[in-house]
Order: structure tokens, then C-alpha cells, then sequence
């Protein structure tokens, strides 16, 4: 993408460090100051529509969604408008904070935007032993690790294969966690959008509510904001789906996707042009190498705690 579009540069482009999936650089020019987003395209499972994303974030912005104003996708890049505001810390949100979210949700899934619908899931990865001697036989950090929880592994794909979705299916972000979020006057601004599409209803609040809900473990999920973020869904207009494990399978789903992935960059042992540096990717793998297997062990406590929340 030609970034003198957007303006005569007045510095130099900055690259903003902490992107877990792609690589994002801050132009400053005379026009103001922008988000540039250069896109993983080498080695995702399947690919970006940046096309149709950028209608529905167009169409987000418009209908007053408190999030950065999008400019222009094309060539693997994503051109946002830069906005200022604090980082939203891996903790519990405040009950007013998850409440927005919640909101937010909810009016994100009554915009009409045309998606066409969503083609069939293809089946979790099962190689989890290959990956493991790989990893053993490379001598990585975490091989070991890894090669204790590979039952855990496929179980956890059996899962993810095999759990109901009750629907409804919603066009919505699907990635909404407290490294996407932004505050601004203690108020949220949803960030990276490129994930966006259709998703199950209570994969889309399970995963959301939990993860503002929590700190970096699982020891501690504050009912208080889980609660707030699906009283925010209903007060706007949303109808919360049923209980059930559907709520926290997609999380840990892209959860396994992801760990997944940044193995086969470990494995390669290289640093690659775009994408999560290496580094990034090994600390990664660490955390779904140690959390997953701890989630997936606390789902009927996760089902349990949903259940009471729910009433």
C-alpha cells in the first residue's frame, strides 16, 4: 500500500511493539497520525477478508462504536486513525466498564451488514505427538511441557470438534479481549477488527465475558465483571443464548489455533518478515502450553460459575 496517501510524513514510521499475530507501525504526516497494520498472510489457516471486514468496521464507526476510525485495507495492510487511550491491564474490568462492552455487543450484532454465510469449520489439528518430538528432538524450551500434555491436546481438539453451538450465529469482532481494548476516560475503544465475522452467540459472550473477567490465570474470575458484561448484552436489546460449554469452546479453540501456530514458527527456528517475532512466539507457546491445559481442566467449574450467573 502507498502510505504517501495519507499524507508528507513528519518523522519517521514507528514500529509499535506487543502485536501477538501481526506487526503494526505508527505514521505520523501532515494529514495526522495513523495505525498501519501489516498482516501475517504466510501462515494462517485461512485468510483474512480484508474486503468484507472493512465494510463492517466502516459500518461499526458509523453506527458510533468507540473505536479507531478505519481509512483504507488493501495489500495486507489495515490503515486505522490513530487513537490515544490507556492499555486495559489483564485483569478484572470495573462492573461499569464490562457493562459498555456488553452494550457494544449487543449493537455490534444488530447492525445489518451483508457477510455471506460462514463456510464449515475444518477439523482441530490432531498432530499434537508429531509436534512434540519435533519439539523434543529441536530442543525447545518448552518440549517438555509439551510432551506431558499431548493426551490434553487431543482432547482438547476432540472438543473443540465435537461441542454443540446453539446459536444464534452473529457478525460480530470475535476478539475481544483486554489486549484489543483500549480506555479512554474509563471508557472503552475496541481495536483490531480484522478477525471479525460470523460467530456462535455464546462463543462470542463466553469468550468476551471471561476474559474481562479474569487476570492471567484462572484462579480468580470476578463474578462481578463477567456479570456486567452480559447485563450490558441485555440492556441494549441482546437475548443471552443458553448455558453450556459452547460459551468457552471458541476461546479455547483459538486458543489451540494459536499456540499451534507459533509452534510451527518455533519449530522453524527462524525470524520470519511479518508475524509475531520469534521471541513473542516461544513465550506464546509457553502460555498454551501451561494454560490450556488448565482451562480446559476448569470447564465444569466454568459451567458452573456461567450457570449461577445466569440464574
Amino acid at each position: 500500500m502507498d502510505l504517501l496517501q495519507f499524507g508528507t510524513p513528519v518523522g519517521a514510521v514507528v514500529r509499535v511493539q506487543g502485536g501477538f499475530a501481526n506487526r503494526m507501525y505508527r505514521l505520523d504526516t501532515d494529514q495526522g497520525s495513523f495505525a498501519v497494520k501489516e498482516l501475517n498472510l504466510a501462515d494462517r489457516r485461512s485468510a483474512y477478508q480484508l474486503d468484507r471486514v472493512f465494510r463492517f468496521e466502516r459500518a461499526a464507526f458509523a453506527a458510533g462504536i468507540p473505536m479507531p476510525e478505519p481509512i483504507a485495507a488493501g495489500d495486507g495492510t489495515l490503515v486505522h486513525r490513530w487513537v490515544e487511550g490507556e492499555k486495559v491491564p489483564e485483569a478484572p474490568v470495573s462492573a461499569a466498564y464490562g457493562f459498555e462492552i456488553g452494550e457494544i455487543l449487543a449493537r455490534l450484532h444488530a447492525l445489518d451488514v451483508e457477510w455471506p454465510e460462514a463456510a464449515t469449520d475444518d477439523p482441530a489439528y490432531k498432530d499434537w505427538p508429531e509436534l512434540a518430538e519435533r519439539a523434543v528432538a529441536t530442543g525447545q524450551p518448552w518440549a517438555g511441557e509439551l510432551a506431558a500434555h499431548v493426551e490434553t491436546f487431543l482432547a482438547i481438539a476432540d472438543f473443540v470438534d465435537t461441542c454443540e453451538r446453539p446459536g444464534p450465529v452473529v457478525l460480530t469482532h470475535k476478539d475481544i479481549q483486554p489486549w484489543n481494548l483500549l480506555a479512554r476516560d474509563g471508557r472503552p475503544v475496541v481495536l483490531d477488527w480484522e478477525l471479525s465475522g460470523l460467530l456462535d452467540l455464546s462463543g462470542e459472550l463466553g469468550s468476551t465475558a471471561l476474559s474481562l473477567s479474569k487476570g492471567p490465570g484462572f484462579e480468580r474470575i470476578e463474578r462481578t465483571s463477567f456479570r456486567a458484561v452480559l447485563d450490558g448484552y441485555v440492556a441494549a436489546g441482546g437475548a443471552l443464548p443458553p448455558a453450556g460449554p459452547s460459551w468457552f469452546v471458541f476461546m479455547i479453540g483459538g486458543w489451540l489455533g494459536h499456540t499451534r501456530s507459533n509452534i510451527l514458527r518455533c519449530l522453524a527456528g527462524v525470524e520470519a518478515s511479518t508475524g509475531p517475532d520469534l521471541a513473542l512466539s516461544h513465550e506464546s507457546v509457553r502460555n498454551g502450553v501451561r494454560g490450556l491445559p488448565d482451562l480446559f481442566g476448569r470447564l465444569p467449574q466454568l459451567e458452573t460459575l456461567l450457570a449461577e450467573v445466569l440464574g
